[in-house]
């Protein structure tokens, strides 16, 4: 494979996995696998949460992927594999650095006063805005939406009783 490849894998991997992360933090964390994503929307003192679960789950299939390719140098998917498998850990070393370090301050403090990153936090901040696991908005974690059509959407999710917001988090 030439380097142009190579990249071109890891960055569709990178896109790819903001998709699926929406998806599934939409309608697997959201919806049936609530349990162990609830923690993570309820205030805690705990350094870890059972939504945690969820990075040994995706972190033990990339392994799986690393291993697979390598096992198989021979095969005609295995590089493929192995650089799509790199792109997916980028991914998550990218979430890991804005969902935790960032927006949730696991790992260090610092608030964004402007520009992207802030975007990031204000539009994150709006997705914990609602109370359970109906409606809700901004479930990816690298692209964050306008901060003013999320808050709209929360507004209008709330009057058609859709969701149930935190008090003075929209306003």
């Amino acid at each position: 494979m030439t380097a142009f490849e190579k990249i071109a894998i890891v960055l569709a991997a990178v896109a790819g996995m903001e998709l699926f992360a929406w998806s599934a933090h939409r309608y697997i964390m959201h919806g049936w696998g609530w349990g162990w994503h609830r923690d993570h929307h309820e205030p805690h003192d705990h350094a870890l949460e059972r939504n945690d679960l969820y990075a040994v789950a995706f972190g033990s299939f990339v392994s799986a992927m690393f291993v697979v390719a390598y096992l198989n140098p021979q095969a005609g998917w295995s590089e493929p594999l192995w650089w799509t498998a790199l792109g997916i850990t980028v991914y998550g070393l990218i979430y890991a650095f804005i969902h935790d370090g960032l927006v949730h301050q696991r790992f260090f403090r610092w608030v964004p006063k402007r520009g992207y990153a802030k975007r990031l936090v204000q539009a994150h901040k709006l997705h914990h805005a609602t109370i359970g696991k109906e409606g809700g908005v901004s479930f990816g974690f690298i692209l964050a939406p306008d901060p003013q059509r999320l808050k709209a959407e929360l507004k209008r999710q709330k009057a058609a009783g859709i969701a149930k917001l935190r008090p003075a988090e929209v306003d």
